[in-house]
């Protein structure tokens, strides 16, 4: 597994995050112990990045995640966690409460803390605010932040799926430096590419990280907008290229996204153990710059202006 360091960081995260997300199903016991043997093929495979959100399970992720390092001795200080806040469901915690964001100081502080006992660790290596806040208070994010810092309960800080003006309003207050933006990018949401996501990722070193990396082509795509005829033109070019590379076509995708000069880490969030381990094959390929734009030509139908 090759390694990269995170942003203006010290962390040294293996190239593939392991996405913890899907690792409880449907809570039944079968699908638990599935979630646990993904867990250690990925321990096993090199992936030394786990990343979590609150609302994952709802907490259940996080809870099994912290069974498996109480079964492998000492292996903490050998991974990276990073778990994810803000997202509040309906329901909660009142009746009649609507699904929202909230990255309230409360919020973001009593998040990190049920983080912290769910997986049973003293700190996170990393805290990512999971969505933007429409009524974000950039001074009074700076301040959990702070405070989760000097509690030693956080070590660094990023965000997730912030545009780059929301990305620059939090850290002009912040006093550390925000490493990670963690956005959709597959071969059908290309938005980073032109949005100035992957731009300001690469002018202030930060780390992007790629949520969903094989939509489109492993399984759908969110909100899906490509025709039938989009879907057979890419996977058509998909076809030649693992051909060609000698690899299966997903692969193709993860070494499309791993091409980026902005370095792009994309998270593994199959629970099949031979996906876990095959995804790093993608590392390997010496994949051409022509091929980058064949697909991207492939994707959009037309040539690039």
């Amino acid at each position: 597994m090759k390694s990269q360091t995170i942003g203006k960081s010290d962390i040294l995260s293996s190239r593939l995050v392991y996405g913890c997300g899907r690792i409880v199903g449907d809570y039944s016991e079968e699908s638990r112990k599935r979630g646990k043997t993904a867990l250690r093929t990925a321990i096993e495979a090199g992936y030394t990045h786990f990343d979590h959100a609150d609302i994952y399970g709802e907490g259940k992720c996080e809870e099994l995640f912290s069974e498996v390092l109480r079964e492998i001795p000492g292996i903490r200080g050998k991974i990276i966690i990073t778990s994810k806040c803000g997202v509040r469901k309906k329901e909660r915690p009142d009746k009649g409460d609507p699904c929202r964001y909230d990255l309230s100081k409360e919020h973001i502080v009593m998040s990190v803390e049920g983080s912290l006992g769910r997986l049973n660790t003293d700190f996170l290596d990393l805290l990512l605010l999971h969505r933007p806040d429409y009524l974000l208070y950039p001074q009074e994010v700076a301040e959990a932040f702070q405070a989760l810092r000097d509690a030693g309960k956080v070590l660094h800080f990023g965000v997730s799926n912030f545009l780059p003006s929301q990305l620059s309003l939090l850290q002009s207050c912040c006093p550390m430096p925000l490493v990670v933006n963690q956005v959709e990018i597959n071969i059908h949401t290309i938005r980073s590419l032109l949005d100035g996501t992957l731009d300001q990722c690469q002018e202030l070193k930060i780390t992007p990280q790629a949520w969903s990396p094989l939509a489109g082509v492993a399984y759908p795509a969110l909100r899906n907008t490509l025709s039938k005829e989009d879907e057979c033109r890419i996977m058509s070019e998909l076809d030649a290229q693992a051909e060609k590379y000698e690899t299966e076509n997903w692969i193709v995708v993860l070494a499309w996204i791993l091409k980026h000069p902005a370095g792009i880490l994309p998270i593994i969030g199959s629970i099949t153990p031979a996906r876990i381990k095959a995804a790093k094959e993608a590392l390997d390929i010496l994949y051409s710059r022509e091929d980058w734009y064949r697909l991207l030509e492939a994707r959009n139908g037309r040539k690039v202006p």
